[in-house]
């Protein structure tokens, strides 16, 4: 209210209180649509309206989502056609959210999505809609597609790279045969990074899979041990499954050393956005090593543990803590 305010006293044109009106409408909504889910992690699956349906990539899409579903998963897509429709299709409506945008063409909410009661949302603006599925993501797979689908990549990466999104996995998925990604990844990690406009580790923010199964594979085993990240004013805190054993502490300190930014890595007790007390490490980072960060989550996920129900379960958000 204060900054509506505070535009008030300069602001009289009518397409910035249109802007300011659509903007807050899209936020509104979309809270709204999304509190009924938070317990559930879900998986946004991104990639080509133009895909069609006799296609690899949309029986990869598909199946993506019927597996991911059978792990505990709700499936996100932007609700269009080719892609988007088959993992919507694959999902069925109970576990799919669908996050359209207004365009003059080509966007138009598929039919296995748009008779979804209270599980699609017409957003105004593209940078709202971009808002929200990183903010509700636990997962990004990202198939081939166009200019939309790779600048859905790259603001998913940037927001990755740049410590503004908690860590997640983001997965690259082409059928088999299929070099689309390969070219991609070699401009990216041989031109960007041998000229030094990223980071070596910077490798580490992307997976790649070649089938449905070994992309929810990927996207479990990121959720193993860790749980979530929370960034502090001065600290990062790494929530876990279980707790970090302390007699492979010194070695993670010695093995991440180049990570901190000052103090080492120690054990701690944090509660999560839900109220749940969990096990957690505490570090000072330096914020441009996040794929550095990558690293030490899967070293994490390595961890040999004894069996435990808290681990079986990579699709629930409030997934209990166990002693």
């Amino acid at each position: 209210m204060v900054s509506l305010l505070e535009i008030s006293r300069n602001e009289s044109d009518e397409d910035s209180w249109r802007l300011i009106s659509g903007s807050l409408a899209d936020i509104s909504e979309a809270l709204a649509v999304f509190h009924p889910h938070r317990a559930t992690r879900k998986i946004t699956v991104f990639g080509s309206a133009r895909t069609a349906r006799g296609e690899p990539a949309y029986a990869v899409a598909k199946e993506l989502a019927e597996v991911a579903v059978a792990q505990g998963f709700e499936v996100m897509t932007g609700a269009g056609g080719g892609v988007m429709e088959a993992a919507n299709q694959g999902a069925g409506c109970e576990n799919s959210i669908g996050l359209n945008v207004d365009l003059p063409f080509e966007q138009h909410a598929n039919r296995y999505v748009s008779g979804c009661d209270g599980r699609l949302l017409h957003f105004r603006y593209f940078f709202t809609r971009k808002l929200f599925f990183l903010r509700e993501s636990d997962a990004l797979v990202v198939l081939p597609g166009g200019f939309g689908t790779l600048d859905e990549l790259f603001e998913s990466l940037t927001l990755i790279q740049t410590g503004r999104t908690p860590p997640i996995p983001l997965v690259l998925l082409a059928p088999e045969g299929d070099d689309f990604w390969e070219g991609w990844e070699r401009h990216v990690h041989e031109g960007l990074a041998q000229r030094g406009l990223i980071s070596p580790e910077d490798s580490s923010l992307l997976m790649r899979a070649r089938s449905a199964h070994g992309a929810i594979e990927l996207i479990c085993r990121f959720y193993r041990v860790f749980h979530t990240a929370q960034f502090g004013a001065d600290r990062l805190e790494l929530l876990l499954h279980v707790p970090f054993p302390s007699s492979q502490l010194g070695q993670l300190n010695h093995a991440f050393a180049d990570l901190l930014e000052e103090g080492s890595i120690q054990p701690g007790e944090s509660c999560d956005d839900n109220g749940i007390l969990r096990p957690c490490l505490r570090l000072q980072i330096d914020k441009r090593r996040i794929g550095r960060l990558y690293q030490l989550i899967d070293r994490l996920n390595s961890l040999e543990l004894p069996p435990c129900g808290a681990l079986e379960h990579p699709g629930e958000r409030l997934c209990a803590v166990e002693p």
